[in-house]
């Protein structure tokens, strides 16, 4: 081949590039690009020299005249090589589409494009080759005597696809040589051939291995093979396995394809590229197959699914699948390439009348009663199996989360037993507290805390357990609990760092009607999750739902249904709080957790230190991290991985053993997750179990049916870190203040200084940065702790207006300053709106610990963003806030929604954004309503349900 000179024109917008090149090779192989993704085949490229980048594909590649001779389709990384496809089928298509519309007069809506295909991937291999492969001497000189001067070689079989036109006709090795009695050297002229012969029958000469064949086949239109149609369900994208997959997978086309595994799947450990096989029971070979067995199941329904993945294509996997119970995605829809408009329309996949869609209709619209206690769903939470899950980790569509697993894996392990004295001890505590009935309203279950079933002496799991464990570990087996935490990365608010997590939790109430599960907030990070638990005491893994989310303290309260237990309620019971005596230096303890196998294990340490301050910094993206708290040390642990317990040799819990979640920072750009385990004295959890069991008034929500009172926790919104009295002496406190201090906790002789106030709290301007908290209401003040009785005391006060009266030290000065304090629940976030493919919510804890909210009246914070969406086109990313749309101001989520709400499909949008760093910055974007609607998730206290709603959308699907 002779080389050439070419040029690349890039267009970017308004600006044109032209790079020159000389073109060295006109019969280079198809870029390979990846083993599991599109690889074009059966042609020839061009290949120059011309430095092309990413982003310039599809640029045309001109000659010396100006005139197109081929199109940028790629370029090695590695060196400054570019691969240009040449035009002649194009100039085909498009000569069809000409054709077309002369002959109507006008522009046709659709042209329909003859492409034919024998699902075969040839190779062309020069002659020295084809004769290894058997080619004989006579069929080599005819056809270089017939073919173009210069031919250097002809076309040989890669690979066939199973069961498709050439299947058990055509194998690896046959050297192609007649099509229709024409010699065929070139991928162009086969390609003419396949072409104009869709439908018919097509005669083939070949040589294998020196024996000449002949054959005949079917040439197949390569439409009917390309998928025009795919099934979203629960963020899974799933379609009839493609042409182009189907070579590179040696699957036959047609089959049940996992594009993207989704939420729903990946749960299941269902990775990308899967092919299902069976779904409920039911064989699936087509996906109106699947389609038919999704419309029988109901949300929540756990079913098995085996799937088989090409890099194990001999064995069938077998998972269960846990369809979405919440309603957080939209109901299955089926899209369908419209090739008159060149858009994928979508409709609703199963009838409106199937179980899935009537029970999310029911469950979005529950009304509970709080004189009745009825189950949430009609079917048994006994009905679901254990399973057996592992993340997937995908690239999703979600941009801004790492997806880095905070697994807490436990290698180590133990076997439990309960010894007769504590047998007689939980006998008891029976008789002392009664019975409660399944079925009672809130005044029923109250003082039910500690009650503890006797029919642990019957169990027979009991017979099995060894006598080597340490009292305490036997004594709280019974209450342990592995957490496993899936987040949807649909709606990951609040900065959550990964979508699956691990922990162990303990048990603090267990009654007929009602089971709470404390854990630490690195495994259940916000409410919006799917919960499964595990117990060590009867092998059963049920639902659980978050009840509370403390705002600054590392803990949950996670609640589950004692009836889903069946037989295991009586064996499973709740731990013995003891939030007193504190804890001091030097205390023995013991360290009790469970392994991933499930198997309680324990040590006893020392406690080195009892009144540790967190220190934890923000992270890149904000998250939840734990802010005023004092946290207990051991001399000894089981890592930084391992969570659990602290209890005494009676096994009565003493503290929280509980993981943190924290980034570190390499230099100036690069940063770590890590976490770190520490003891959270169980006074603060006893408080608020106490206040939901003797129904302390607050916000109502429906727990397994009843209408529950959460409590409220009142807060100084003020991050605030401890300072060595002996430091404070030399920012000039009075030897009076640092006696008083000294006096009043000799163990800690510190001040609490403010590091600050979060932004639009009733402190802020009030104190500021630095300032020292010597009392409130003239007691003087020297630990976290002495500030939240400050604050519980004005809940206590019939008359409290909400403040406090504080002494404070600035700049020298004593202060008397008076602080009002902020009311929170415990829900978390429970509102966010997804608009043009990002996830907007209102700013939450973690942002406004930053200090600042914008001056344009605040606005809606932007949480993450989805590739391909038009924020990611246009460059509207998470970590910022939206103060403006169109000139009108969003202050919160409400006026928000209000304004877009009035945006039409493919309008250009004009957004005012400010960065977390306080820059602004004006851009726009173009909304595309047809595959971006708006739509909003809400969270119903009174239902315990979310309610996805849409907002705008082109055709509503709304349910």
């Amino acid at each position: 081949m002779t080389a050439a000179k070419s040029k690349k024109m890039t267009l970017s917008c308004t600006e044109v590039s032209i790079l020159a090149g000389t073109l060295a090779r006109l019969d280079r192989e198809a870029p390979y690009y990846k083993k599991d993704g599109y690889n074009d085949f059966n042609t020839f490229y061009m290949q120059a020299a011309s430095g092309t980048k990413g982003g310039s594909s599809g640029s045309p590649v001109v000659d010396c005249q100006g005139r197109a001779v081929a199109l940028n389709a790629g370029s090695k990384s590695s060196s400054a090589s570019a691969f240009f496809l040449p035009l002649d089928r194009v100039v085909r298509a498009l000569n069809l589409i000409r054709d077309c519309w002369d002959e109507f007069g006008i522009k046709s809506e659709s042209v329909y494009i003859p492409r034919g295909t024998l699902q075969v991937t040839f190779q062309h291999k020069g002659f020295e080759e084809t004769r290894r492969l058997g080619l004989r001497n006579e069929t080599e000189q005819m056809v270089r005597l017939v073919s173009p001067v210069g031919e250097t070689g002809m076309l040989v079989v890669d690979s066939v696809v199973p069961e498709g036109p050439a299947h058990k006709h055509l194998e690896p090795g046959d050297v192609l040589v007649h099509m229709n009695g024409e010699v065929v050297t070139q991928f162009l002229t086969m390609e003419t051939l396949l072409d104009d012969s869709v439908g018919k029958e097509i005669d083939l000469q070949i040589e294998r291995g020196g024996t000449p064949l002949t054959l005949k086949l079917e040439v197949e239109d390569l439409h009917s093979i390309t998928p025009n149609h795919f099934l979203e369900v629960s963020g899974a994208v799933i379609h009839p396995l493609s042409y182009q997959q189907a070579r590179n997978f040696r699957f036959k086309c047609g089959l049940v394809y996992v594009a993207e595994a989704g939420y729903m799947l990946s749960r299941a450990s269902v990775p990308r590229h899967s092919i299902i096989k069976k779904f409920a029971g039911e064989d699936i070979e087509s996906l109106d197959d699947l389609i038919a067995v999704i419309s029988k199941l109901s949300r929540g329904a756990r079913v098995p699914l085996e799937y088989v993945k090409y890099t194990d294509r001999y064995r069938n996997k077998s998972v269960l699948v846990t369809v979405d119970q919440h309603g957080w995605y939209a109901p299955p829809q089926l899209y369908t390439r419209n090739d008159t408009t060149g858009l994928w329309n979508a409709k609703l996949a199963i009838p409106l009348e199937s179980p899935f869609v009537v029970s999310a209709h029911h469950a979005g619209h529950m009304e509970a009663n709080s004189n009745s206690v009825s189950p949430l769903m009609e079917s048994s939470p006994m009905d679901l199996k254990c399973q057996h899950e592992s993340e997937n980790t995908a690239d999703g569509c979600i941009k801004m989360q790492t997806d880095e697993e905070v697994i807490v894996d436990r290698c180590h392990s133990g076997e439990d037993s309960l010894v007769e004295k504590k047998r007689r001890r939980v006998d008891e505590e029976i008789a002392s507290e009664g019975t409660i009935s399944p079925f009672g309203d809130l005044d029923d279950i109250k003082g039910g805390a500690l009650r503890h079933p006797s029919s642990v002496e019957s169990s027979d799991l009991a017979q099995t357990i060894s006598s080597n464990a340490s009292l305490a570990e036997q004594v709280i087996e019974p209450a342990l609990v592995m957490f496993e935490v899936h987040v949807p990365p649909i709606c990951m608010l609040d900065g959550v760092h990964s979508q699956h997590f691990f922990g162990t939790g303990v048990i603090i109430h267990h009654s007929d009607s009602l089971g709470l599960v404390a854990v630490d907030r690195n495994t259940v990070a916000v409410s919006i999750s799917d919960i499964m638990l595990s117990f060590a005491a009867y092998p059963i893994e049920i639902p659980a739902e978050v009840v509370f989310l403390h705002p600054v303290h590392n803990f949950a309260l996670v609640a589950y249904d004692p009836s889903a237990l069946g037989a295991g309620a009586s064996v499973i019971r709740a731990a013995k709080l003891l939030p007193e005596p504190a804890l001091r230096r030097g205390d023995s303890v013991y360290l009790v957790g469970l392994s991933r196998s499930l198997q309680a294990t324990s040590r006893k340490s020392t406690v080195t230190n009892p009144c540790t301050a967190v220190n934890i910094g923000s992270a890149d993206c904000p998250r939840y991290r734990a802010i005023n708290m004092e946290v207990i040390e051991l001399d000894t642990d089981f890592g930084s991985s391992f969570s659990g317990i602290l209890t005494d040799e009676q096994g009565r819990v003493q503290a929280l053993w509980a993981s943190f979640s924290t980034q570190l920072k390499y230099g100036s750009s690069t940063s770590e997750d890590h976490q770190f385990v520490r003891g959270i004295p169980i006074y603060a959890i006893s408080k608020v179990l106490e206040k939901i069991i003797s129904g302390t008034p607050g916000p109502f929500r429906l727990v397994n049916g009843i209408r529950r009172p959460m409590p409220f926790v009142r807060l100084l919104e003020v991050e605030l870190y401890p300072t060595l009295l002996s430091k404070a002496r030399s920012y000039g406190l009075s030897d009076n203040w640092v006696q008083a201090l000294a006096k009043k906790d000799p163990v800690r002789r510190q001040v609490l200084r403010v590091k600050g106030c979060l932004a639009g709290s009733k402190a802020e301007n009030l104190l500021e940065q630095g300032d020292m908290i010597l009392a409130i209401n003239k007691e003087p003040i020297t630990c976290f702790l002495d500030i939240e009785n400050a604050c519980q005391k004005l809940d206590q006060s019939i008359d409290s207006d909400g403040v406090l009266n504080m002494t404070i030290f600035r700049q020298g000065k004593e202060i008397e300053v008076i602080v009002g304090t902020d009311v929170r629940d415990g829900n978390g976030s429970t509102r966010m709106v997804n608009w043009c493919g990002s996830i907007i919510q209102d700013p939450h804890s973690a942002v406004r610990a930053l200090g600042f909210l914008p001056e344009e009246g605040h606005g809606v914070y932007v949480a993450r963003w989805c590739h391909g969406s038009p924020v990611h086109r246009y460059g509207l990313y998470a970590l910022q806030w939206i103060v403006e749309v169109n000139g009108q101001p969003t202050p919160d989520l409400e006026s928000f929604i209000q304004v877009v709400k009035g945006l039409e499909d493919r309008e250009f949008v004009r957004v005012k954004t400010v960065h977390l760093n306080g820059k602004p910055r004006v851009l726009t974007l173009k909304q595309d309503l047809h595959y971006w609607p708006t739509w909003e998730l809400t969270f119903e206290p009174e239902t315990d349900t979310w309610h996805r709603r849409t907002i705008k959308a082109l055709q509503p699907t709304e349910v």
